[in-house]
């Protein structure tokens, strides 16, 4: 297919549940251009809103699509998977012991050289001067303990931290599906 002038690797589009809620918040639910006119061909997405970019094969043209919806519906999990993002996610990208959001590593609480398992419940965020402060010692004999004792986050959860962090790209035709607010607490 033969793209107009401006080129469609900027034209991502908004993926929406079967609910026309985003699929995901952070990361936002993108797909290329070519990913979504691929869906839209296998019949698996409704075309909600389009750039006015079009793009051509020789008995085709087709606008590019901005915003899709699934058109079956794709249950959420409850519980995400356990990732160094989105720990950080859940913590808000802040470390847990002094606040900073620079240089940021997990820490686990219950060093694993004493047991601690790498698990939601005993891996916080930490900068890297906390997390070398701490070493592999103990909370109390340090004199650290995490702001937030650490747990699992739900998937509504990390959406709604995720809310907090914007992405710095958000096209005029997603506004309307998505959910940024920047007034939550910090």
């Amino acid at each position: 297919m033969n793209v107009s002038a401006t080129s469609p690797e900027s034209m991502p589009a908004l993926v929406l549940n079967a609910d026309f809620r985003p699929l995901s918040y952070y990361p936002l639910s993108l797909w290329s251009w070519q990913d979504t006119i691929k869906a839209v061909f296998l019949d698996r997405v409704n075309i909600v809103s389009e750039y006015d970019k079009v793009v051509r094969s020789p008995s085709f043209e087709m606008r590019i699509p901005s915003v899709v919806a699934l058109k079956t519906y794709v249950k959420p999990a409850l519980y995400p998977a356990f990732t160094r993002f989105n720990v950080f996610l859940r913590d808000r990208f802040t470390c847990q012991y002094c606040g900073s959001k620079e240089d940021l590593t997990f820490d686990h609480v219950v060093p694993r050289s004493k047991g601690g398992q790498t698990r939601w419940e005993n891996v916080t965020t930490a900068c890297a001067a906390c997390n070398l402060a701490k070493g592999g010692e103990m909370p109390d004999k340090v004199g650290m303990w995490p702001k937030q004792k650490p747990y699992r986050p739900t998937v509504f959860e990390l959406h709604r931290n995720g809310r907090l962090f914007p992405p710095n790209y958000l096209h005029e035709s997603w506004l309307d599906y998505l959910y940024w607010d920047t007034e939550l607490e910090p």
